[in-house]
This record gives structure tokens, C-alpha cells and sequence, in this order.
């Protein structure tokens, strides 16, 4: 018997309606998807970070004047 645990409560898989089983389905699916997709974003964000560092690297120095009165 292979049960699912949801808001507490136990359930058996082998009892749920098919629209009770698709939902659930539904649900895995956009649970991984979401994890795969906060991955990407910890990707894109380190590479965002490196590129901003890499683009400060590449500018050129600023010269600065001094003003005189």
C-alpha cells in the first residue's frame, strides 16, 4: 500500500479517484518544474554577477578632476 501524505492527513494511492491521481500528477509535475527553474535562476544569477564583475573589469579607469575656485 503506498500512501500520500497531504495537510496531515493519509492517504492510499491505490483508493484516489483518477481526477484526485491526475491532480496529483499535475502537482509533482509543477513542484519539479518550479525546482528546476529556481535552479536556473541561482545559475543565471551567478552569471549575471560575473558578468557585472567582468564588465567593471573591462571599463576604463575613471579620471577625475579636481575643480579649483
Amino acid at each position: 500500500m503506498t500512501t500520500i501524505k497531504i495537510d496531515d492527513k493519509d492517504y492510499d494511492l491505490e483508493t484516489l479517484s483518477d481526477e484526485a491521481k491526475n491532480q496529483l500528477i499535475s502537482l509533482q509535475f509543477v513542484d519539479t518544474e518550479l525546482q528546476r527553474l529556481n535552479a536556473q535562476a541561482a545559475v543565471l544569477q551567478t552569471a549575471r554577477l560575473a558578468y557585472a564583475n567582468a564588465l567593471k573589469d573591462a571599463l576604463p579607469p575613471v579620471q577625475t578632476e579636481l575643480l579649483t575656485h
